[in-house]
């Protein structure tokens, strides 16, 4: 669909110089197609769901050109014209996923419809709520996904009943469940069965096992802040295109592109 008239922050073709005389690995070439993040296309390769000039990659390490014939679950990989950024305000009952088997419905469908593949930057499970970013910039998902981003990430949780001191101590000081460690940046009571928890590295489920392990549900997780970009009054259900400073402030851009507004 036509995307003319939409709020969205984009890059014009000539931003992806994907490839030297040398090649670049091949997940930084799908990443930057918009297939997947880097991390994501390592997977996508190992699956052996990718091919060069006819034959199926799964090693690590090939290096590819932009003369070569780069075909990802057997259709053509192109790079892409532009790079689109949307923060989106996803209400509980959605999945973030580009598919899912259950035929639940998926956060991407509430986006304006694009050409270009989009995809999440980390998750919020099935039942959360709040902010989550989408992209087909593959080198912006892995640097703000790679846990040395150190990416402050900041949720409202109610609980089903009143939270003990506990929960609270166990949150800053750290808690062992099922051989795993959590432990939030901060955590403070802002209500009688309200938290405020602001994350780093955001392990997969990590405020529903801590409220579980203390016998709570939470009955609303909702994510208020990524790094410095809030939800603010962003409607659920509704998305925006992130604005140039917020990109930046997240260090969106690799510093190598263009002359298009990125960094030299």
């Amino acid at each position: 669909m036509n995307l003319k008239g939409k709020n969205i922050n984009q890059r014009e073709e000539g931003i992806h110089p994907c490839a030297d005389s040398e090649g670049v690995r091949l997940q930084v070439f799908l990443s930057h197609a918009g297939i997947a993040s880097r991390r994501a296309a390592e997977e996508i390769i190992a699956q052996g769901r990718v091919a060069v000039n006819g034959a199926i990659i799964t090693a690590k390490g090939t290096k590819v050109t932009d003369s070569d014939i780069v075909l990802f679950d057997g259709k053509p990989v192109q790079k892409e014209s532009r790079l689109l950024y949307f923060a989106l305000n996803k209400p509980p009952g959605y999945i973030c996923s580009s598919y899912d088997p259950q035929k639940r419905p998926l956060a991407l469908s509430l986006l304006p419809e694009a050409e270009e593949r989009l995809y999440n930057v980390g998750r919020l499970d099935y039942q959360s709520c709040g902010l989550i970013f989408f992209t087909n910039d593959g080198s912006f998902a892995s640097r703000l996904s790679h846990p040395s981003s150190c990416l402050e990430k900041e949720y409202i949780v109610e609980a089903s009943g009143y939270i003990p001191d506990t929960v609270i101590d166990a949150f800053n000081s750290g808690v062992t469940i099922e051989d795993e460690f959590y432990k939030a940046k901060s955590a403070e009571i802002i209500g009688r069965k309200t938290l405020r928890i602001i994350l780093i590295e955001g392990k997969n489920r990590e405020i529903r096992r801590v409220f579980s392990h203390f016998r709570l549900h939470p009955v609303l997780l909702r994510r208020v802040r990524i790094g410095s970009v809030l939800l603010g009054d962003l409607a659920e259900s509704s998305s925006r295109a992130l604005t140039e400073k917020e990109i930046n402030g997240l260090g969106g851009y690799d510093g190598t592109r263009g002359q298009d507004g990125t960094r030299g």
